[in-house]
């Protein structure tokens, strides 16, 4: 199963030095059925690109527990327009998730770590897009609890393409952050 796992800048840091990431609570997404049910049209890379987008969407709340201190941040990452404020998503083919639809339609949880060689690509901000992240990072609590103004930030980031990476331009990527 091909699952999009949430991720910032650290995370991918982590992934290239210890060669495995599992994610914090194992929770990925996918294309799942319930996913396809709560959608009356769409073929499957239209599906993975919504489960990607929740990727995307959960990176923010990972960004915000970073910046709030729940998590251990770069050093270098404290300020608005660094590398911190950039979404990202593992690609990964797993076996063995669980299907969590009483989480939401495209939530699984992974049985256990992601190999680097599972990991089919990753998918990052680009530098223009720091800005809104870093604002939609602020509102992301209030645009989960309904916030109009909150998801009009979140808009703004979500708005935003990720761009694609091979696995083996990762850590070239990461030294160019």
């Amino acid at each position: 199963m091909r699952v999009y796992i949430p991720a910032t800048i650290p995370m991918l840091r982590a992934l290239v030095d210890e060669r495995e990431i599992f994610p914090l609570g194992a929770t990925a997404f996918a294309v799942t059925p319930a996913l396809r049910e709560a959608y009356a049209a769409g073929d499957d890379d239209e599906l993975a690109e919504v489960a990607m987008q929740e990727a995307a969407r959960a990176s923010l709340r990972l960004l915000a527990a970073e910046r709030d201190g729940d998590a251990e941040p770069d050093a270098e990452a404290a300020e608005p327009g660094s590398p911190i404020y950039r979404r990202a998503v593992i690609a990964a083919d797993v076996t063995g998730a669980k299907l969590r639809p009483d989480l939401d339609d495209a939530v699984v949880k992974l049985a256990g770590p992601v190999s680097f060689n599972q990991v089919a690509s990753v998918h990052v901000d680009l530098a223009e897009a720091e800005p809104q992240v870093a604002k939609a990072v602020d509102v992301i609590d209030a645009a989960d609890l309904g916030d109009p103004d909150a998801e009009f930030v979140l808009g703004d980031a979500e708005d935003h393409q990720l761009a694609w990476y091979a696995t083996q331009e990762l850590s070239f990527l990461l030294d160019l952050l």
